[in-house]
């Protein structure tokens, strides 16, 4: 198929890529050179306008920082410019009203459109491993999944159009609450005596296991490797989580959920980030305990 990927950041540099590795032409476009360069030098055809790009694609990829970006992007360069026939996926992050009001306007001009955000981080977007949840009628999910799935290990339906992003804002509300409550675990291990490898040895197996300790464990040198044995680069920033956090604190209160461990979560997380670690790793928020 012929692809148009629009934004090749940390996250969509890795995508377009595994694109390309899956067979597809993918027709490239970002604000930064730099990002042009990687796309060209990974199989990519590059652009120097979205409305170039989308010229006679077959389907519009986006990657984008959040919701206003994607609503301009969409209502003035990709609406309009790529064919009707075009299915177009949206695998930013962002709010779900806008997610859903991009799509009636897509739809309204005669396009089908998903929301498609991601899970997984930078690793699993260089190893083609993301997680995609998808929002959408059913045949705009039967017709986006294979080319989601040249990107990720799991490909998922989560209903309607903003659903996707529903799913994905509930499930960082979970991860960053877990995470610090992982961190402040390990510390009061630490406190308490326990050498901090058999700790994990015993929790990763009994009832206190998640994720956040069995697979991104925030203590160098134990479990698997994850970005605390790399000084905490790499992996999902603190400003990204502070990002999705927020999201779901304006969530939360249009849908009147009580989420309490959800919000005094994204009180650490602006805390950690207004001290300056914005760019740290999020699982380095174990530094303040």
């Amino acid at each position: 198929m012929k692809i148009a990927f629009i934004g090749l950041g940390n996250m969509g540099g890795g995508m377009a890529a595994n694109l390309v590795k899956a067979g597809h032409d993918v027709h490239a476009f970002d604000l930064a050179e730099a990002a042009l360069a990687r796309a060209k030098e990974n199989g990519c055809t590059t652009y120097t306008s979205v409305k170039e790009a989308v010229q006679g694609a077959d389907a519009v990829v986006s990657m984008l920082p959040n919701g206003a970006i994607v609503k301009a992007v969409y209502t003035a360069d990709v609406i309009g410019h790529a064919p009707t026939s075009a299915l177009l996926l949206d695998c930013s992050t962002i709010d779900v009203a806008t997610a859903r009001e991009v799509a009636t306007l897509a739809a309204d001009a005669g396009y089908a459109m998903v929301d498609a955000p991601v899970s997984g981080g930078i690793a699993a977007a260089n190893g083609g491993t993301l997680t995609f949840m998808v929002g959408g009628s059913a045949d705009a999910f039967a017709r986006g999944e294979p080319i989601l799935a040249a990107m990720g290990k799991a490909v998922i339906h989560a209903g309607d159009s903003g659903a996707g992003q529903a799913a994905k804002i509930c499930n960082n509300m979970l991860l960053g609450a877990s995470m610090i409550a992982t961190c402040e675990t390990f510390a009061m291990a630490e406190k308490l005596g326990l050498d901090l490898q058999t700790f994990f040895d015993i929790s990763s197996k009994a009832s206190g296991q998640c994720w956040s300790m069995t697979s991104y464990c925030p203590v160098p040198g134990v479990g698997p490797t994850t970005p605390a044995d790399n000084g905490y680069q790499g992996g999902f920033a603190t400003a990204l989580m502070l990002k999705d956090l927020k999201l779901a604190m304006e969530a939360a209160k249009t849908a009147g959920a009580d989420v309490p461990m959800g919000s005094r979560a994204a009180e650490l997380y602006a805390a950690f980030d207004a001290a300056g670690n914005g760019g740290m790793d999020f699982s380095a928020i174990i530094k303040t305990l």
